[in-house]
């Protein structure tokens, strides 16, 4: 149990500091909704672990990029640059690995 509860409380660091991370990457305030999923993907060729990040900056505008990794090993440098902003608008309800 005791080591259930420290994995879930570095997850939950690990969630913290990429949200925070996006946060000042993008410029973002804190009323922006970022949501950061680490997903399971089974298909051929895709990371067995992947970190997901997807913010909206209007209720019709979401921008999602993808780590090929698990959240607690993602990095900074992980992260699309600022003026890649744009270029990470998802116009797809498709949230699918790879």
């Amino acid at each position: 149990m005791l080591k259930t509860a420290t994995r879930n409380t570095e997850q939950l660091a690990a969630i913290r500091r990429l949200k925070d991370w996006t946060r000042e990457r993008f410029s973002l305030g804190d009323d922006v909704p970022v949501m950061v999923s680490e997903l399971a993907c089974g298909m051929p060729g895709c990371p067995p672990l992947e970190t997901v990040v997807t913010f909206w900056t209007t209720p019709e505008t979401r921008h999602v990029f993808k780590a090929f990794k698990p959240v607690a090993e993602t990095t900074q440098d992980d992260l699309p640059p600022y003026w890649m902003k744009n270029a990470i608008i998802s116009d797809s309800d498709d949230l699918c690995c790879c």
